[in-house]
């Protein structure tokens, strides 16, 4: 399993490569997709295993069942919660967004 992860993560720690990393974790941003690919990141440095973090936290704003933060926020605000469509709207609009701005935000710490 580990072989098939390391062909999926991208080598480097270039900001594409940590980018893509991050995306990579945000589509698979569930416990088990995180700890399949963790322990292969972490193997190939801890600018690798960060961006793989930042994927899986921002990944699950993606859409409203995302997460279970999600979902207890829905059920607290009842019906002052928004609509499942405008939640996904939002998260498509804003978690690319904050994916690049994570993204490269741990590059430039890295070239410190």
């Amino acid at each position: 399993m580990d072989r098939l992860v390391a062909t999926i993560l991208p080598e480097g720690h270039g900001w594409a490569a940590l980018l893509a990393v991050a995306c990579i974790a945000a589509v698979a941003a569930n416990l088990p997709a995180t700890l399949t690919l963790l322990p292969v990141a972490a193997a190939t440095g801890p600018a690798t295993a960060l961006a793989l973090l930042i994927g899986v936290n921002i990944g699950p704003n993606l859409t409203c069942i995302g997460s279970l933060a999600n979902l207890l926020w829905r059920r607290a605000l009842n019906g002052a919660a928004p609509s499942a469509r405008h939640f996904s709207a939002l998260g498509a609009a804003t978690a690319p967004l904050t994916l690049v701005a994570g993204t490269t935000a741990l590059w430039a710490v890295l070239q410190v």
